[in-house]
């Protein structure tokens, strides 16, 4: 937990960006009927009945102290999405960047290894050496900003039945770029210093006191 705040304590360098990752699951719903249009005193009404139309993992992506977000859709969320979603950072999101700090939990996925299974060595020796990643502690998935982003995403651009993956790709598409252009950061305050006063009961143990 102290490894992380410090981490997020450090100034902003765009040579090594700060990133945190995190995905999510978004079901994908059509109308069975056309909803009514909104009237005079009276909001858009849809059917309580919908239709399945399956699901897509989205990849997020936030650098934090720059204000940027990208949102990467996938069919799934298995080892190969996760290796190919590290390759989009390092080649197509942050090509210029020497090192990216990836703070990420610990999912059985997020590994060197899924990178070596898909990719083979060389490739993958090539991606994560210029990839740090930083886990987060289990059952502390609050340490990651990219859970903030994810619920600011949720309420502002998922609140409503997405029937097809189009519809969804140019929902988050807006949504991306105009959080982006108002370059919307995250001020993390939550300190060392903090979390030694919140959580004093822990230290006590851990210290022996």
């Amino acid at each position: 937990m102290e490894h992380i705040l410090e981490l997020y304590q450090q100034a902003y360098n765009p040579r090594r960006p700060l990133i945190c990752f995190d995905e999510k699951s978004v079901q994908l719903l059509a109308q069975i009927r056309e909803a009514l249009a909104p009237q005079a005193g009276q909001p858009r009404r849809e059917d309580y009945e919908y239709k399945r139309q399956g699901t897509r993992n989205l990849f997020v992506f936030v650098e934090p102290k720059a204000g940027q977000r990208h949102v990467l859709m996938t069919k799934r969320r298995t080892k190969r999405d996760f290796a190919l979603a590290m390759r989009y950072l390092v080649d197509i999101l942050y090509p210029e960047a020497e090192m990216i700090d990836v703070v990420l939990d610990n999912l059985n996925t997020h590994h060197y290894h899924s990178l070596v299974e898909f990719f083979g060595k060389t490739e993958a020796d090539r991606i994560m050496a210029r990839l740090h990643f930083h886990f987060t502690p289990a059952h502390a998935s609050w340490l990651n900003m990219a859970e903030i982003e994810l619920s600011v995403m949720s309420q502002q651009c998922l609140r409503r039945r997405l029937p097809d993956e189009w519809t969804l790709a140019m929902e988050l598409l807006a949504w991306e770029q105009i959080s982006n252009a108002m370059g919307r950061k995250i001020n993390w305050s939550f300190t060392v210093d903090d979390a030694k006063r919140v959580f004093a009961e822990y230290y006590s143990v851990f210290l022996g006191c």
